[in-house]
C-alpha cells in the first residue's frame, strides 16, 4: 500500500470568536505539499481571519495549526515567517519611501549589518553579505520582469506592480508555503497574467506550496486545484475546481436564499 502524503499545514478544530460574533467556527483543512489551494467563500466566511491565526498576527480561541508537522500555534509571526511560512496581504505592505531594490533586500532576516558593531569590525563581511543579496534581488527583478523598476521608490509603483513586488519579497524570503490574500485584487489584466505566470512558476521552479484567497472565480478555477470552500467559519467542502463550481451547497453559500428559492 502506498504511504499518503503528510499535509504540509494542517488545521485542526480552529475557534476564534470577536466578542459574539464566532468568526472561525471549528474549522478543520488541509493543504497538500506541492499545490496550489484555492481558499474560497463569502464575505464574513472567516478566510482572513484565519490566515492571520495561521501566520501569528492573532491567536484562536482553541485549535492547533501544524505546519511541516510542527505545532505553530501562538508562535509569534516573525517566528513562523522564519519557519518559512510567508503571507501578502490585500494591502500591499511595501517601504514606499525605499526602492525597490531596496525593499528586496530588507527581506532576508538576521543580516550581518543589523549588528552595529559588524559594521565597525567586520565590514568586509557586511560588505560581502551586501553584494550577495544585490545579486539576489537582481535575479528576483528579472524574473519578475521589472528591473526597469530596481531604483523607483516602491510609493510610486501602480497597485498591480505592488503585488508583483510582494511576489518579490516573498520569493527573496525562501519559503516553503506562501499564503496570498486577494493577489488579484485591483490588477489589471495584463498584470494578472504576469502574476499567474509567476505563481505558476515559484510553484513549478522553486517547489513553493500556495493557498490563496481570492474573489475572482476565473482566476480560482484556472489556476488552484484543489479548492477549499469556507462557509460560517468552517469547510464546507473541498475539491477539484469543476467539482466545487457546480456543488449545489457551494452556490447556497454564496447565493443563499435566492438560490434556495430557484431550486425550489
Amino acid at each position: 500500500m502506498a504511504e499518503t502524503q503528510q499535509p504540509l499545514l494542517e488545521v485542526r478544530d480552529l475557534v476564534k470568536g470577536f466578542g459574539g460574533l464566532r468568526a472561525i467556527d471549528h474549522c478543520s483543512l488541509e493543504v497538500a505539499p506541492g499545490t496550489i489551494t484555492g481558499l474560497i467563500g463569502p464575505n464574513g466566511a472567516g478566510k482572513t481571519t484565519l490566515f492571520n491565526i495561521m501566520t501569528g498576527f492573532i491567536a484562536p480561541d482553541s485549535g492547533r495549526v501544524y505546519f511541516r508537522g510542527r505545532d505553530i500555534t501562538n508562535l509569534p509571526a516573525h517566528e513562523i515567517f522564519n519557519a518559512k511560512l510567508c503571507r501578502t496581504f490585500q494591502i500591499p505592505r511595501e517601504h514606499f519611501s525605499m526602492t525597490v531594490l531596496e525593499n528586496l533586500m530588507l527581506v532576508p532576516s538576521g543580516q550581518a549589518g543589523e549588528r552595529i558593531w559588524n559594521t565597525w569590525f567586520r565590514p568586509g563581511k557586511v560588505r560581502a553579505e551586501e553584494e550577495r543579496l544585490v545579486a539576489q534581488a537582481e535575479d528576483v527583478l528579472k524574473i519578475l520582469e521589472i528591473t526597469h523598476m530596481r531604483d523607483t521608490p516602491a510609493g510610486q509603483l501602480s497597485g498591480g506592480q505592488k503585488k508583483l513586488l510582494e511576489l518579490g519579497r516573498i520569493l527573496m524570503a525562501e519559503p516553503t508555503m506562501v499564503l496570498l490574500d486577494e493577489p488579484g485584487a485591483g490588477v489589471n489584466r495584463s498584470l494578472m497574467r504576469r502574476l499567474v505566470n509567476n505563481i505558476e512558476w515559484m510553484r513549478r521552479e522553486k517547489n513553493i506550496t500556495f493557498l490563496l484567497i481570492e474573489h475572482d472565480m476565473d482566476l480560482v478555477m484556472n489556476l488552484c486545484d484543489p479548492v477549499i470552500v469556507m462557509s460560517e467559519g468552517h469547510q464546507l467542502m473541498q475539491g477539484p475546481p469543476d467539482t466545487v463550481r457546480n456543488d449545489p451547497r457551494v452556490l447556497e453559500a454564496y447565493l443563499g436564499g435566492q438560490y434556495a428559492a430557484a431550486a425550489g
